[in-house]
Formats: C-alpha cells, sequence, structure tokens
C-alpha cells in the first residue's frame, strides 16, 4: 500500500514509518524541511514536501494514496485549527474516490477524562480535557465521513528508549534534581511502548474492515510512584521527588499539563479480540528507556 504519514519524523510517527517500510509498503512523509526530507529518506520511506498548516499545497498526492496516517500536531497555539484544516482537506479528496481511503486519525486516552478506579474502554464515555475536545470531534467527523474507512487510535501514553511520556522524570533523575511529580504519587498512567502502538497502527492498515475507535496500551494503569521508583533505580537518583498539585502545573505549564495528573486506566481488549495485535511490551520495567 502506499501510505502518506503526516506526523513521519515525530516520536510515534518515526516507529510507525519504520514498521511500515519492514513489512512491504511504501511510506510517505511529509517533510517541511531538509531535515525532515533527510531523516524520512534514513527511515526507507519517501519524503513529501509541504506543510501540515497549509494541506492544500501538498493534498494532490491523496489521488495516489491508499492509506493516510495522522499522526502529526504542531503542540502550538494553532493546533486545533491546523487539525481542522488538515483532516477537511483529506475528506474533501476522500468523497470522491471510487475506493475507499484507509483513513487512521490518531486520538489519544486523555480524551476520557479520569477513570479512576474503572477502566475505559472505546464505549464509556469521553470527558476530554478542554484544551483537546477538538480532538475529539475531529475523531467523530472522521468515522462519519464518506469516502473513507476510517479508524481513530486512542494511543496510552508513549515510552520508549529515548523516554517518551517518561522524559521529565529522566531530564530531573539525570540532572540529579528531584523528580517532579504532578497531582499524585497514586495517579496511574496506562502506557504503551512505542513499537507495540506502531504495530497496532500496521494491523489496523492491513485491516480496513475494522472501523471505529480502537484503545492501544500495553498496561492498563500503571502507579506513577512505580514509574518514578524504576527511574530512579536506573539511574542511581537519590535526590527525591516534589509532588506538584494541579493548580500549580496549570499556573506554570498550561492548560495541557492537567493530562498527567488524570488517574486513568484503559483497555486494549477491543483491537486484540479484532486482531492478532498483542503489545509485546507488558511491563514497562522489561523495557528500554
Amino acid at each position: 500500500m502506499r501510505v502518506l504519514i503526516l506526523g513521519a519524523t515525530g516520536s510515534i510517527g518515526t516507529a510507525i514509518t519504520r514498521e511500515l517500510v519492514r513489512n512491504g509498503h511504501t511510506a510517505i512523509g511529509l517533510a517541511r524541511s531538509f531535515a525532515s526530507e533527510e531523516k524520512i529518506r534514513a527511515l526507507g520511506a519517501e519524503p513529501l514536501a509541504g506543510d501540515l498548516r497549509h494541506p492544500r499545497e501538498w493534498s494532490a498526492a491523496l489521488a495516489k494514496m491508499d492509506a493516510v496516517i495522522h499522526a502529526a500536531a504542531t503542540f502550538e497555539a494553532d493546533m486545533a485549527e491546523t487539525d481542522r484544516k488538515v483532516v477537511m482537506e483529506i475528506l474533501s479528496h476522500a468523497a470522491g474516490r471510487t475506493s475507499p481511503l484507509r483513513f487512521l486519525y490518531t486520538g489519544g486516552c486523555w480524551l476520557y477524562g479520569v477513570t479512576g478506579a474503572k477502566t475505559a474502554d472505546e464505549t464509556s464515555t469521553k470527558r476530554p480535557l478542554q484544551s483537546f475536545k477538538w480532538m475529539l470531534e475531529q475523531g467523530a467527523s472522521v468515522l462519519q465521513a464518506p469516502g473513507v474507512s476510517a479508524a481513530v487510535v486512542h494511543p496510552a501514553l508513549v515510552y520508549h528508549e529515548e523516554g517518551g511520556a517518561f522524559a521529565r522524570y529522566l531530564a530531573a533523575a539525570k540532572a540529579g534534581e528531584p523528580i517532579e511529580v504532578w497531582g499524585s504519587l497514586r495517579t496511574r498512567w496506562p502506557l504503551v511502548h512505542r513499537d507495540d502502538l506502531a504495530r497496532a497502527y500496521l494491523t489496523l492498515l492491513e485491516r480496513p474492515e475494522l472501523i471505529g475507535e480502537f484503545n492501544v496500551c500495553g498496561q492498563t494503569g500503571v502507579p506513577v510512584s512505580e514509574i518514578i521508583a524504576e527511574v530512579a533505580r536506573r539511574s542511581d537518583h537519590t535526590s527525591g521527588y516534589v509532588v506538584r498539585t494541579l493548580k500549580y502545573v496549570l499556573c506554570k505549564y498550561g492548560a495541557w499539563a492537567e493530562g498527567p495528573t488524570m488517574d486513568q486506566q484503559i483497555s486494549a481488549e477491543k483491537i486484540q479480540s479484532l486482531s492478532d495485535w498483542q503489545p509485546k511490551h507488558t511491563c514497562f520495567r522489561s523495557s528500554a528507556f
């Protein structure tokens, strides 16, 4: 399949691109700079010059694609509006196709809000952070659009060899500073290794009959206390930790910072029961990060 990957040079996108190439697909990555083009080529994929913020400049290439994987975001104030324009452009091209465009859109576990003692599946009520509410609306528009075979992927918090979701903790440990915990040590994070997530995208890409929403996680919910203890053990970190209140992190870092304070558990039973996808990394302690 010819697959356009938006976000091909990002933390998640690089693993997706590598996985697709490894399995014989032609991966085309959107690149807005020479450095991005070089990185995409190094992954074994083809670069497509273009800026996520200006989809009309590259959307003509969609006519030659069998699928699109949207795993990109600006992470700036224009994030919601940029995403809206990208999705609208993709769907407008898909509407006139003779065969459906496979479209994988990326949501996230934070769309479920606090789950507490309950484990959220795809039928659970969503209570997204206000700053990410647009993502929920965009996902719904993708699933309802004509001309596409669509799936919305909700990854758990992603970790990998460079840290990922653990990056703040690792940086503090390396600097010999107290590890800053947002919210509570009892807060649970659903986790997924980046390589397992990439294999889930591959599975959904190759199974266009699988439509709807799909949670992807390797662990349902791990207490933050266990994560910082493992980081400290690996780093010989002896500077302890400091717990920051929700009010503190919102004032210092902005509305998005509520995400890591949410106590969550999510289930990936749906994708596991409907396909052969199973996580290989079922305990973060046995994985590299």
